[in-house]
Formats: structure tokens, sequence, C-alpha cells
């Protein structure tokens, strides 16, 4: 087999969940935009998920770090087979094609990627249009529960008088889950959130940043549990939207030349109000840690790496103004591969922006910075 074996290609465009059909995988169930159930493998419950919009899978638990990739990956994993036989079983053998066939194929492949990125992009407009509704709907965050919640966090009056443009309120905010039936959701709370708007490069709000609010949890956050799972709590903040290449910027100083980037929203604003007398860097909000770093090599010994994928065009870049860029380490995760993300999203800026330079700060093992404001220790 050669790289230039046409049926990497035909593989690669075909939709995955068409070839979770074909393996006959029993007891995957439709949740959001993924299919999730037990490993044909390992088994579980739903600790095996299907990416119908990436075409990427993933076993969570047992079967490691190989446990994941595209179509072929797919094939491998549950037929047990090696990468040769994984292709001829998706697309037959390469030998005794005329090359009328093959060109047939590739005609075949490409117009198939051609319907899968054209249902991507459908479905992420869907998704930016429904962000953009909800905040345009929502209202001031001052003199509401934001204001409270966020004193609960210790960033008070005191410490942040005025609230940024980019944080609004919704007293009646919809938490939603997966409906039984396939591209249905249930509403199974409606509540006071906390809304941050996600914008692109041009300034475009293309999605938003929810925190479910409930001022009687020590934390100010809603406590969901999840219907679907006895004995599991639902994440108080949800993103809707396109955040790929996004920030929440919450402040950006005239004249600044350093910015701050941290992964969550209170991080951020922690380290906002940190700065003492008049801020002179710019603080945003980088969403989650994906999102600062973007897409980073894959193949053996490169998990840990931190080197970019410069392949990706829509990973987030500071804008060319900014001449430091510091990332804000959180310790309540791998603290290697958070790392290693981090590093590859300083790395992807500073090659995209010559003459810039990075650094990453660290809060402590097992905290961030809102629990070093709130009181809490290192563990």
């Amino acid at each position: 087999m050669t790289s230039d074996d046409h049926r990497l290609t035909e593989a690669k465009a075909m939709p995955i969940a068409d070839v979770a059909a074909r393996l006959e995988l029993a007891g995957l169930v439709r949740a959001g935009g993924e299919l999730v159930g037990p490993c044909p493998q390992c088994g579980g419950r739903d600790r095996f998920g299907i990416n119908l919009r990436t075409g990427q899978f993933l076993c969570r638990k047992q079967c490691g770090a190989n446990a994941k990739g595209d179509q072929i990956a797919l094939v491998q994993h549950v037929m047990g087979m090696d990468f040769r036989a994984a292709l001829d079983w998706l697309c037959g053998p390469a030998e005794g094609l005329s090359d009328a066939d093959r060109a047939e194929r590739w005609r075949k492949a490409a117009a198939n990627q051609r319907q899968q990125d054209e249902i991507a992009r459908r479905h992420r407009e869907a998704s930016i249009s429904s962000a953009r509704d909800i905040w345009f709907a929502a209202g001031p965050a001052e003199s509401t529960l934001v204001r409270d919640y966020l004193a609960r966090r210790r960033i008070g009056r005191d410490r942040y008088p005025v609230l940024s443009q980019c944080l609004r309120f919704d007293p009646a905010a919809r938490y939603t889950i997966p409906a039984d039936r396939a591209g249905q959701w249930e509403v199974i709370h409606v509540g006071p959130a906390m809304i941050c708007a996600v914008v692109d490069a041009s300034g475009r709000v293309t999605a938003v940043h929810r925190t479910w609010l409930d001022l009687d949890q020590p934390k100010g956050k809603l406590v969901l549990p999840d219907p679907r799972k006895p004995g599991e709590i639902l994440p108080a903040k949800k993103v809707l939207g396109s955040k790929k290449g996004g920030a929440i910027r919450f402040l950006t100083p005239r004249g600044a030349v350093a910015m701050v980037v941290a992964e969550g929203v209170e991080t951020t604003l922690s380290a906002l109000v940190a700065e003492p007398g008049p801020q002179s860097a710019a603080h945003w909000c980088g969403v989650d840690l994906g999102n600062m770093a973007g897409r980073m090599q894959r193949g053996p010994g490169l998990k840990f790496a931190g080197l970019p994928d410069m392949a990706d065009a829509d990973a987030w870049l500071p804008p060319a103004w900014v001449k430091r860029l510091i990332f804000v380490q959180d310790g309540d995760s791998d603290p290697d591969l958070t790392t290693a993300k981090l590093k590859a999203g300083l790395r992807r800026a500073m090659l995209k922006r010559p003459g810039l330079t990075g650094a990453i700060v660290h809060a402590g093992k097992g905290r961030d910075l809102n629990d070093i404001l709130m009181g809490k220790h290192d563990d």
C-alpha cells in the first residue's frame, strides 16, 4: 500500500455513522453530536463515543490511548484488524481496479467529503445563530445575580467596579440535554445564568458561555442532577455556538501590548482584579484548554510534546498588537497534558506572530487563581 492509495481518501470521506452501522455496533444512542454507549471491546455503559461531526471515536476507559481515531481506526478497534486489513474491509482490495474504477472512487470520495463539509457548515451556522439569539435577548449584568455570584467568588464591586460589556444576565436560561429522539432536546431546568459573549477575530459573537447560578450553593453555581445517570451531576457551565478561534474579551486597555489568557471565566477575572492599580494588560478568557491550544501534532511520542499542528487554520491567535502572551495554567487537571497543550498554543502564536514572547504561569497543584483569591492553599 502506498501513500497515494485512493482508498485512504475514500475511507476518510465516509460518514463515520455509516461505518458504525456497517459494524453493527449495539447499544449506541444519540447524545447531541455523538453516538454513545458500551465499548465493543471493554464494555461499560457510556464510555465509548463516536463524534459524528469530527468523524472520530474514543474509548474513555480501559482500552487505553490507542482506542481512538478515524474511520479506519474504528474498524481496527472493533474487528481486531491491522491497518491494511481494516482498509480492505472498508474499501475492498486495491488490486484489480482499473484506472476508470479508481477515478470513480476518487470522485465519490470527493463528493462525499463535500457533503460532510456542507453538513458541518450548516450545523455550525445554526449553532452560531442560536447563540446570538441568546446573547442579544439577555439583559445587562449590573445589579443582577451576576454581581452576587462574582462577589461570592471574591470578585466583588470593590475589586471589579465596572462589569465588562461581554457579561450579560438571563433570568430564565434553559438547560437542555439530548432527548431520546435524534436531533431533539429536552429542557430539564430553567433558571438564572451569567452569559458571556465569545467573539471571533473580527469581533463577531459566535458563541455564548453560560453559567447557571444558585447562590444557595457554596460557590454560587447550580448543582443539577443528571436524570439519565443517577448519582451524577451535570456541569453548571455550557457553551453554545462556535468557540474555536474565539475568546471572551473581558478587558482590552488602550495601548496594551501584553495579554493574559486563562481557561475559565472566574480564573480570568481573578487574574484581572489581582493586578494592582490600573490594568495595563488585556485579559481574555480562552473558553477552554483545547481552544487555547488549537490542534496538536499527533503520532508516537508526541502526546506531551506540545507541538502545534500548523495546518489548523482556525486555531486561536492573539491579535497582532500583542507582544507578550501569558497563559494561566490551572492545577486541577492532568499537569503534563495541560502544560503540553498550553505550550502548543504559545508556540503557534510565536510562529504566527514574529517577535511575540510567551510564558505560562501556574497557580499551584490542585487549584486555580480563583481558589487563591478565595483562600485555598496548595494541596
